[in-house]
């Protein structure tokens, strides 16, 4: 049996949460403890979700399954300091009443060089990863490598299937292929330095309307896959990790944006 204190402390430990930089509202780590008496401080923790997104139809979800604690990449803090009314409440509540701990991971868990959104997602196109791309703050988040078939069809067609969905390709560049970055969720942002750096293609989930002009003039070819079918990836593999370790319960719980 693994209490909740244990298993925060180690999942902190593994993801580097104190000492990595991420957004202000981001608050990595445990978000909402399991309210108990000090006696019984060692809750035990059987069975394990995990989901993209804090939302109540995630957390109804989580309540159904019985999950102990609920592991997310986006947190419930995005909105800033907010009252605990509404539909916040609303999410908070059944947490609380249900004895469910929350635990949230942003950029550490993007970043991590094992169990991240990225280098999963790297893997996933088959790249031969060569090193790290793109930063916050100082700290690496993403991965650059090399394709294994060398065209641009062949890059979007493997997009596709480890998204399971559609892919929207803006072309910057030529077809030929030889070196491609990858950072997951919103990296749109990354077009310049993904043009600084030499890459051919820029894999990542969304980004702003100015990207599709940014591609073009920077000769950057950019594939949006979905900011949530981009980071499926991280919290399956946490989970997964923290079940294995410590012979736990564990589920996914989808609930795609489509975005």
């Amino acid at each position: 049996m693994i209490t909740l204190s244990a298993l925060v402390e180690y999942a902190d430990g593994l993801l580097d949460i104190p000492a990595h930089p991420d957004y202000r509202t981001a608050l990595n780590g445990l978000q909402v403890d399991v309210a108990v008496p000090p006696a019984e401080a060692g809750v035990p923790v059987r069975k394990l979700g995990a989901a993209v997104d804090t939302s109540r139809p995630v957390i109804d979800s989580a309540v159904r399954e019985e999950v102990d604690l609920l592991l997310v990449h986006h947190g419930l803090f995005w909105d800033g300091l907010r009252p605990l009314t509404g539909r916040r409440f609303l999410r908070v509540e059944p947490l609380i009443r249900n004895r469910m701990g929350l635990y949230s991971a942003h950029l550490p868990l993007d970043a991590h060089p094992e169990l991240g959104n990225c280098i999963l997602l790297a893997r996933a196109l088959e790249l031969n990863v060569k090193g790290r791309f793109g930063e916050y703050e100082g700290r690496p988040i993403g991965f650059w490598g090399t394709p294994r078939e060398w065209d641009l069809a062949a890059l979007v067609r493997r997009l596709e299937e480890a998204v399971r969905g559609p892919v929207r390709l803006l072309e910057g560049a030529g077809d030929q292929l030889a070196k491609v970055a990858v950072v997951t969720g919103g990296g749109g942002s990354f077009i310049e330095e993904a043009a600084r750096q030499g890459m051919d293609a820029l894999v990542t989930g969304e980004g702003s309307h100015h990207t599709f002009v940014d591609a073009r003039e920077m000769g950057v070819n950019v594939l949006y896959g979905g900011h949530y079918a981009t980071e499926t990836f991280g919290v399956k593999a946490l989970a997964a990790h923290l079940a294995d370790r410590f012979a736990l319960e564990w589920t996914f719980l989808d609930h795609p944006s489509g975005l």
